[in-house]
């Protein structure tokens, strides 16, 4: 194994968790991802908020890219997910 790997790969890394452990995580991940190329799978759109660039699949199909707020500004899958995940965490 790698002690320091150039790319780091999270699958579905916080789809159990509760926010409060997703914070702490989140926070953890900006530290260990400086200087690094990271790829995040995920359904919880707030893990990836903060990412350079976002990349939308959809039924296998790149449908969108671009920054959190690029994706927010244009309707869309993205859009979409945000304000129905936003909507269930309130």
């Amino acid at each position: 194994m790698l002690s320091n790997p150039p790319i780091l790969i999270f699958d579905e890394a916080t789809s159990a968790l509760d926010p409060e452990s997703e914070f702490v995580i989140q926070s953890n991940l900006k530290s260990i991802a400086k200087g690094r190329t990271v790829l995040i799978i995920s359904h919880r759109l707030s893990i990836v908020s903060g990412s350079d660039q976002i990349v939308v699949i959809d039924s296998g199909s790149i449908t969108a890219l671009g920054t959190h707020r690029e994706l927010l500004s244009q309707p869309g899958t993205y859009q979409e997910f945000w304000r129905q995940q936003m909507r269930n965490d309130i």
